[in-house]
């Protein structure tokens, strides 16, 4: 994996074989950051970076000029390479480790961009729930979004507040607003 654009443009990065992970491509990642060029402004985000894996998509934010990123994962491995690697890029990326249906329970505080990539054995109604609870716990700022990565195999589009999705390769990003 590697950061495609900012302050660490080109920078490549390896996780340990040992992480339950299945990093975004940089294909995806590429795609996806181009639509958000156009859509916010990096320095003055808030990010929720759920189901963090190996920080790949908390780093580009990072690497932007996002300086308000938390991290949540439920493996220690994955929390772990976040912390070394966000330490060794001088990354203001805090790390949360915990399950993110309890994390979001918790009401921590709210954000301007949500970003998760569950499992893709996910079900709908476990995207549905995710979702809910994050509107219910009102933990999405007004202007805010949340985008959701996931198998092309499922289709979002009928949760509430769903706004768009966008296919690449593989991978879908679907996008919710308020």
């Amino acid at each position: 994996m590697r950061i495609i654009s900012g302050t660490h443009k080109g920078k490549r990065l390896t996780a340990p074989k040992s992480l339950p992970v299945r990093p975004t491509t940089d294909f995806a990642k590429e795609a996806l950051f181009n639509i958000l060029n156009h859509r916010i402004h990096f320095e003055s985000i808030s990010l929720l970076d759920l189901f963090a894996g190996t920080g790949n998509i908390s780093y580009e934010f990072a690497s932007r000029g996002a300086e308000n990123i938390s991290c949540v994962d439920a493996d220690f491995g994955c929390i772990k390479f976040i912390q070394k690697t966000a330490e060794e890029l001088e990354f203001p990326i805090k790390t949360i480790k915990s399950d993110v249906v309890k994390y979001l329970t918790a009401g921590p505080t709210t954000f301007d961009v949500i970003f998760a990539d569950p499992p893709y054995n996910f079900t709908l109604e476990q995207f549905d729930e995710m979702i809910q609870i994050i509107f219910k716990n009102e933990l999405l700022n007004d202007e805010g979004m949340i985008i959701i990565e996931h198998s092309k195999h499922n289709d979002l589009s009928a949760i509430s507040g769903f706004n768009e999705a966008r296919r690449y390769g593989g991978s879908v990003f679907s996008f919710f607003e308020k």
